[in-house]
């Protein structure tokens, strides 16, 4: 399914939240910040789960996390010692609210409530097997495939976090976890460390896990570490512990594009600040690719530092130069839909006391089909802009992302089908200019950690799947139902 979500960026995954509480506490207000704080991460669809001495309290639904939790559902939470919670960007299944997460089960073992970000490679074959045996699928997420994964290894171990550890051996791809059994939160990354996860404490002992370390700050909880890849680390009322098992099997390759748009600016993962990596490859693309010019703007929001970055190392002037609406919410509704050019000018707007007459450089994160970018461009023109170089802070997009980045097919993307200097004509600037796939992961200035970049044309890291579309499971649906479907996300998602 070609989605309009590529139209303008490639999209957020999913981020993913828990807290352990030495005590009975309000957690679901906790809970609540944390999300609002990786808000960015992904915007379908919210949910928290908080546990009360093993009675589980849920409440999730598609939409903003101020538009899932009002201040009276927060209230009417449950005190509890365990909380989880996830924001969705599916990156497998549809926008329903069947697929938000965290996925509760009920099982002979008890409870376990689970959130996932990332995409196994093998989920296809998971689910074929898992139904051939009698396994009842009611989503089309691959984070079901590892629910029921888990349950089933846990009916053959003696504990949650033994079960984990079993069902790693059957789980490919990427895929960070936080979940929550009666007694314990336990998170787990996967052996390749695709995607991030980090814990940290508050003063009041309250243990708090997240995806990014601006959720921990968001929650007043100081930085402990990042979980290691293949890691499984669980907080219990007797302390914590860690399982190494899977550690060290697999070389590191953590997503690049998590420094270049995925994660918050103010966010430091594994050890490399955000901020840093955008604006040092903004210095860059200053360094191989110059031109003359007057000004240096950034597209909101990741181009921004990267834009910075650019003018430090060339001595341009930075200057705002595109004004971004930050109060389009998921649901926003623009008048003439079918004038997409409307559509940028709600969601952008130049500022022309900035750049008319002037040589503007502008740096943005990406360029996925071309063709917002060329609305941008044109933009830029009708307010007077001289000239336009447009230069991007990551290599060219030649492959599909298997690993939860919502890349999923050559077709989209137009580096796969026009020379660099076709493609500045196409979107309309004077020149264009990438940064060098040699010196991707030199922008984290920790090359030497190992990340993935296959996404730019490097090779990749596992197999790649067999079914690896984002609505694979969703293919028995009758054509007209999937048309209607199509439909529905096409104009949920215009905007975004």
């Amino acid at each position: 399914m070609t989605s309009a979500r590529t139209e303008r960026h490639i999209h957020e995954e999913c981020g993913v939240f828990g807290l352990f509480s030495p005590r009975q506490t309000d957690l679901a207000a906790l809970a609540y910040y944390g999300l609002f704080a990786l808000q960015h991460r992904g915007q379908e669809s919210a949910g928290i789960v908080v546990n009360d001495d093993g009675v589980f309290q849920t409440h999730k639904d598609v939409g903003l996390v101020s538009e899932v939790f009002s201040q009276e559902k927060i209230a009417g939470f449950q005190k509890g010692n365990i909380a989880v919670g996830h924001v969705r960007y599916g990156t497998t299944g549809s926008t329903e609210r069947v697929n938000s997460q965290p996925l509760v089960v009920n099982h002979v073992k008890g409870h376990m409530a689970l959130c996932h970000n990332g995409n196994l490679v093998n989920s296809f074959e998971l689910r074929r097997k898992l139904e051939l045996n009698g396994a009842i699928f009611h989503t089309t997420t691959d984070t079901e495939v590892i629910t029921y994964v888990i349950t089933n290894c846990r009916l053959r171990n003696g504990s949650i976090e033994q079960a984990v550890n079993a069902a790693m051996d059957e789980l490919d791809g990427a895929y960070s976890l936080v979940l929550m059994s009666p007694s314990k939160l336990i998170a787990v990354r996967d052996p390749y460390g695709f995607r991030p996860l980090c814990y940290g404490q508050r003063e009041d002992g309250t243990y708090v896990v997240a995806s990014e370390t601006c959720a921990l700050d968001a929650v007043n909880a100081r930085f402990v570490r990042d979980i290691e890849p293949g890691e499984i680390l669980c907080f219990t009322k007797d302390g914590l512990f860690s399982i190494r098992d899977h550690c060290g099997k697999k070389p590191k390759h953590l997503c690049i594009f998590e420094y270049i748009y995925f994660s918050r600016p103010d966010s430091v993962v594994d050890g490399v600040p955000v901020i840093e990596a955008r604006m040092r490859a903004g210095e860059f693309l200053s360094r191989v690719n110059p031109v003359d010019a007057d000004i240096v703007i950034g597209v909101p929001d990741s181009g921004i530092d990267a834009a910075i970055g650019y003018s430090h190392a060339s001595g341009i002037p930075y200057g705002v130069g595109l004004i971004k609406n930050r109060y389009i919410a998921r649901t926003f509704i623009s008048p003439g839909q079918k004038n997409r050019e409307d559509k940028v000018r709600i969601k952008l707007n130049p500022v022309p006391g900035a750049i008319s007459g002037k040589r503007v450089i502008m740096v943005d994160d990406s360029i996925v089909r071309g063709t917002t970018s060329a609305r941008i461009v044109k933009l830029l023109r009708d307010a007077g802009a001289k000239e336009v170089h447009m230069r991007v802070s990551a290599p060219p997009f030649v492959n599909p992302c298997y690993y939860g980045t919502d890349v999923d097919s050559k077709d989209n993307l137009i580096a796969c089908h026009h020379s660099i200097e076709e493609i500045a004509k196409l979107i309309g600037v004077d020149s264009l200019a990438y940064l060098p796939l040699d010196k991707v992961d030199a922008i984290t200035g920790r090359p030497e950690c190992g990340y993935c970049s296959a996404c730019f044309g490097n090779p990749y890291p596992t197999q790649t799947p067999q079914a690896g579309a984002k609505n694979r499971f969703e293919t028995r649906i009758s054509e007209g139902t999937q048309k209607e479907k199509t439909e529905k996300d096409k104009n949920n998602e215009e905007l975004q």
